[in-house]
């Protein structure tokens, strides 16, 4: 065979190759870049998801509604009140956090859900823990509760606006947001106001570090935290943010 012959055999076979690899990138781009409609069996609005692994996840809304994602469907789970549910957290698939209206709290088991005396009749808004025996909830007019693994508390948090949602990296590095930018910081032992530059509400906050955090809300709002200011991104949309 000729050296001609070989360089165009072999230019034929990166051909091939490269083209190969170019198909296979773009359908796997095109599959998971896609959104796709899921069928969820209720018509009630859903507040919150918190999951496990992506075969074990968990929806919260209205009049006590909550889901269960198996993998393949969601079904409906019982959860014993017709108050909203505006959070969902937890620990395992055998240890799950709801909150909602009217200070309901609610614990899964594995099994059933049952109800937990809040201590509050205020809305709960939001929940976030860093293990079963350290759970933070918030809500209206700066409600802040912290459960011990035996009863939940109140917090002083020296806010007054509703607060919509928690989040934080260690239990002494906690973030709290909530009406007209409002950002609450707790550091293991009290609660400060933290400046958002912001007047929106914020509905939403998590992050991956003590120095990467963001927060979400109203018309679009985004900010985030970089371990010493929030400062405002451009997320290009004018519609309200209810989750991060």
């Amino acid at each position: 065979m000729t050296f001609k012959k070989t360089r165009d055999i072999a230019f034929f076979l990166i051909t091939i190759l490269s083209l190969a690899f170019f198909i296979s990138s773009s359908v796997l781009a095109s599959t998971f870049a896609t959104w796709i409609s899921m069928s969820s069996g209720t018509t009630d609005d859903l507040n919150s998801i918190w999951g496990t692994t992506s075969t074990d996840v968990f929806a919260v809304g209205k009049s006590g509604t909550i889901l269960r994602y198996d993998g393949t469907n969601w079904s409906s789970m019982s959860s014993g009140t017709t108050n909203d549910l505006n959070g969902v957290w937890g620990t395992s698939n055998t240890d799950v956090f709801a909150v909602g209206k009217s200070g309901t709290i609610l614990r899964y088991d594995g099994t059933n859900w049952s109800s937990m005396s809040s201590g509050t009749t205020n809305d709960l808004n939001g929940v976030w823990g860093t293990s079963n025996t350290d759970v933070f909830a918030v809500g209206k007019s700066g409600t802040i509760l912290r459960y011990n693994g035996t009863n939940w508390s109140s917090m002083n948090s020296g806010i007054t606006g509703d607060l919509n949602g928690a989040w934080g990296s260690t239990s002494t590095d906690v973030f709290a947001v909530g009406k007209s930018g409002t950002i609450g910081h707790f550091d293991g032992t009290k609660w400060s106001l933290m400046s958002s530059g912001a007047t929106n509400d914020l509905n939403g906050v998590w992050g991956t570090t003590s120095t990467d955090v963001f927060a979400v809300g109203k018309s679009g709002t985004i900010l985030r935290y970089d371990g010493t200011n929030w400062s405002s991104m451009n997320s290009g949309i004018t519609g309200d943010l209810n989750g991060a």
